[in-house]
């Protein structure tokens, strides 16, 4: 029977994920800056009317006189510490604005300037309050309680007690309670809300679950391997929760230009009120133009133009499996121009598979009976190959025997007798030193098999050559995608970065459309290699997953782990996490980064416009200040609503679309597999 490959014997469908609940979302009147600000336009919407009216001025004095207490108090408060700090804030600025205007009787403008300032104010509360949602969301899928099994039976505690050591009980239909290894039992784990996968992972002894994850089938005892603080899931939010409180580059320039305008601008209001006088302007005029000045020349919507649009960015980025550590790394994203991509666990799927089943001639076996002696022979064995091999026959339907003196030799491979039969599996190496027709053929077929990428496993029975199996990794399904969408953001083509062999790697970036491979590199290598594009001028994104991509991690201008795979060194060495597993979020985070950063342009050029325009209309004319505040005011509200626009999903799909995807399948990227 010619060699064929496996690509016709799809695994068995498997049940869907559950569904899980969409992260909670923050009321609007749950935040103490919104409250104050509903309660300001509230008390001034019932002044308003009766000071229209013409009613006695105790009728509205008193609502007024709330309205700036309520939407006040906190940005004078907040602007007088910094004040004590030797820092101008443009908040006590704007309250003073505020009581300036009532000083010379203009309270219903002052009052209207309070309640836009305080609702401006809860605008960019709400927008970092909804980042801290897509956080939360992943720290409630954690269970309250766990079973943890004691010498006496069994006992409820909470998670947060659970200790490295203990064992808990996770019986079919719970969740997870913490990060651990599977001591006994066997069962299915959905883990699409921490690796994205679409279907349930089969658990049994010595692998790994998370907390927070569904366990479908059969109960599992599990040993705690991690503290809470240090689970899986609270990791990835402590990264991420630093976000609300971090500056954009972009954002701390401003503010340091805040600063001396802040000062400046309480020069020229001063220069407003007293040059007219000087020349006999009456003081209510002079002073009203001042207090005008001021209003429409403070910075607040050039200071409002950056922060939303970034922490919506961070928000939308979250709730689709996207981690961003901070403001800081959303801004980088939008700046690569280059990307280095690992193979193994970031275009691959990091679990290996059988490919190929190659019989040799005389050896009396067909592919069939020749996978059955592998398999069973690999049964007993832990390495990723043995579950490879397993698995292949199992596709097939194949019985796989009971076998008796089963060896392992580390770096060789296994031996077991199965049906009275010495069968050994393992590297080539097992071939060294023997000689005949039946070992070149299978040097042959080993030969043939490297050459293509694919690692060979040779089959012995009673220590002749029976077989060659070919193995490989499996190529992320959106592999070919996610290098086509980079190139076209970028610029130019990512680079290959893996420490597999040559072969191996150029087959793989063959069928993804890589040109530039680097293989067989250590970890300091790939940092010279990262190091070097920077020289050029680059600004290199880097995705990996293992501990030998930290290093390169960390040099990068911006570098993505992915997380399901990924080693926790690698986790904490990044600045964005693709939870889900999915590598065609990176692109998609990419393009986000750059619409949040065209939003903030577009933000501060209104701010600019606004200011200019209404300063001019003040010292050239006459501005009213009902008008001044609106325009000002109004400016800072629109460029709020502006940044929001990012938190809408809409937002993540452009995202999506603006990476190009291929235009047809490419070579060896067929049935998903790296070849």
């Amino acid at each position: 029977m010619s060699p064929t490959t496996l690509a016709a014997h799809p695994p068995p469908a498997a049940t869907p994920p559950s569904p899980v609940a969409p992260p909670r979302r923050t009321r609007v009147l749950a935040l103490p800056e919104a409250r104050w600000a509903a309660a300001a336009l509230a008390l001034f919407l019932l002044a308003l009317p009766l000071d229209l009216a013409g009613t006695p001025a105790w009728s509205w004095g008193p609502l007024y006189a709330a309205v700036y207490v309520t939407g006040g108090w906190a940005p004078g408060l907040a602007g007088v510490r910094a004040l004590a700090a030797r820092t101008l804030d443009v908040d006590l600025l704007m309250v003073v604005a505020a009581l300036g205007a009532a000083a010379i009787g203009q309270v219903r403008d002052g009052a209207l300037l309070i309640v836009i300032f305080a609702t401006s104010g809860a605008l960019e509360a709400l927008a970092t309050a909804r980042t801290a949602d897509s956080v939360r969301g992943l720290l409630d899928l954690t269970p309250a309680t766990a079973t943890r099994l004691t010498a006496g039976g069994e006992e409820q505690v909470a998670v947060e007690e659970l200790a490295v050591g203990d064992v808990v009980l996770v019986r079919p239909g719970e969740r997870v309670g913490a990060d651990g290894r599977v001591l006994d039992g066997a069962g299915e784990v959905d883990q699409a809300t921490i690796t994205g996968e679409p279907l349930p992972v089969a658990k049994q002894a010595g692998d790994e679950v998370f907390a927070g994850t569904l366990n479908g089938t059969g109960a599992l005892r599990v040993r705690v391997e991690r503290d809470a603080a240090d689970f899986v899931i609270a990791r990835i939010v402590a990264m991420v929760e630093e976000a609300s409180e971090t500056k954009a580059p972009t954002q701390l320039f401003i503010e340091k230009v805040e600063q001396r305008y802040s000062v400046g601008m309480v020069v020229a209001t001063l220069a407003v009120f007293l040059v007219p006088l000087a020349f006999g302007a009456e003081l209510s005029d002079a002073l009203l133009r001042a207090m005008t000045f001021m209003i429409v020349a403070s910075p607040c919507a050039v200071v409002l133009a950056t922060m939303p649009p970034l922490l919506s960015a961070i928000a939308t980025a979250g709730r689709h499996g996207v981690l961003v550590k901070s403001a800081v790394v959303m801004e980088r994203l939008g700046q690569v121009d280059a990307a280095a991509l690992d193979k193994t666990g970031t275009l691959t799927q990091g679990v290996p598979y059988v490919t190929d089943v190659r019989p040799l001639p005389g050896a009396g076996r067909d592919e069939d009976a020749l996978l059955s002696l592998a398999a069973a022979a690999e049964y007993p064995g832990e390495h990723p190959l043995a579950r490879a091999v397993v698995d292949a026959a199992r596709t097939r339907g194949l019985p796989v025997p009971p076998v008796d003196d089963f060896t392992a030799t580390p770096g060789l491979g296994v031996a077991a007798v199965v049906d009275g039969a010495r069968v050994a599996v393992g590297s080539p190496a097992l071939l060294a030193g023997r000689t005949g027709p039946q070992v070149r053929t299978a040097a042959a077929e080993v030969a043939a098999l490297q050459a293509g990428g694919r690692t060979a496993v040779t089959v012995t029975v009673d220590g002749v050559p029976a077989g060659v199996l070919g193995v490989a990794d499996r190529l992320r399904p959106d592999a070919a995608a996610t290098v086509t969408a980079l190139t076209a953001l970028t610029g130019t083509a990512p680079t290959l970065l893996t420490g597999d062999n040559e072969q191996a790697a150029a087959r793989l970036a063959d069928g993804v459309g890589i040109a530039d491979v680097r293989a067989g590199l250590l970890p300091q290598d790939k940092v010279a290699a990262v190091r070097e594009q920077e020289r050029a001028g680059r600004r290199v994104l880097v995705v990996g997953d293992g501990v030998n991509d930290a290093p390169a991690l960390a040099a990068a201008h911006v570098g993505v782990a992915m997380g399901r795979a990924g080693s926790d060194l690698a986790l904490e060495t990044a600045d964005a996490v693709v939870v889900r597993d999915e590598l065609a979020a990176v692109p998609a985070v990419v393009a986000l980064s750059r619409r949040a950063r065209r939003l903030v342009v577009q933000n501060l050029a209104v701010a600019g416009t606004f200011i200019a325009a209404l300063v001019v209309w003040d010292l050239a004319g006459h501005l009213p200040l009902p008008l001044g505040v609106a325009g000002h005011e109004g400016s800072t509200v629109l460029v709020g609503l502006n940044g929001l626009r990012l938190l809408r999903d809409k937002a993540w799909h452009r995202a999506g679309a603006e990476a190009p995807k291929p235009a047809g399948r490419l070579p060896g990227a067929e049935a998903g597999r790296c070849t």
